[in-house]
């Protein structure tokens, strides 16, 4: 991955992020885990779905949320994090992509599902681990932009079982992927989760 270190603006606060830009229109905005939790942007997970787009030739974007790393400001409970990822999109946008995808795990996910509505740059939604069994996740209707959610047979917070029930609600049309033996944290099995979102990309 080639890429460089950028900065940008979300509500008055330098948000640090990594860019790997390609030519071309599309783009993904990666949003990281739990920032209480050590969640930052260089996590493993982060890196395979960051992976996964660059080798499709999308840009790549994947941000520090406020307060972690670099990014100025503090952990705000999710709600001043969809202003980070709302900047992120703005942000890609701005550099001349127009198909623009959202993807996160776990706590990024939640994030990304909260602010949906308001993400307009955002084309589709890919989530992994979204954390059903920590967070109610009942505020999530129906959108068309939830195309792809991958879970781990073994992730106790994003239960796969949980998702399954809750899917036909976000959309009956998204795929779901369940990697066996897999915990929340995908120790050995981020390679799994690259070749989903490779497949996922090459198809769609």
């Amino acid at each position: 991955m080639a890429e460089e270190n950028v900065f940008f603006v979300s509500g008055g606060l330098k948000i640090e992020g990594l860019l790997d830009k390609v030519e071309g229109d599309k783009g993904v905005v990666v949003t990281h885990p739990h920032p209480l939790y050590g969640g930052s942007m260089h996590n493993n997970v982060v890196e395979a779905i960051v992976q996964a787009y660059t080798n499709a030739g999308y840009s790549a974007l994947r941000f520090n949320f406020r307060g972690v790393g670099n990014s100025e400001g503090s952990y705000e409970n999710g709600i001043g994090e969809q202003d980070d990822v709302k900047a992120a999109l703005v942000y890609l946008a701005s550099l001349g992509k127009k198909e623009i995808d959202l993807a996160g795990y776990s706590f990024g996910a939640w994030v990304n599902a909260l602010g949906l509505d308001r993400f307009e740059e955002a084309k589709r939604l890919i989530m992994v681990s979204p954390p059903v069994n920590f967070i109610d996740f009942d505020f999530l209707k129906y959108s068309s932009k939830i195309k792809l959610v991958i879970s781990g047979s073994a992730d106790e917070i994003g239960g796969y079982r949980k998702i399954a029930e809750m899917l036909p609600k976000w959309n009956p049309e998204a795929m779901f992927r369940v990697i066996g033996g897999a915990d929340h944290f995908y120790g050995g099995k981020t390679k799994e989760i690259q070749a989903i979102i490779e497949e996922f990309l090459d198809n769609n």
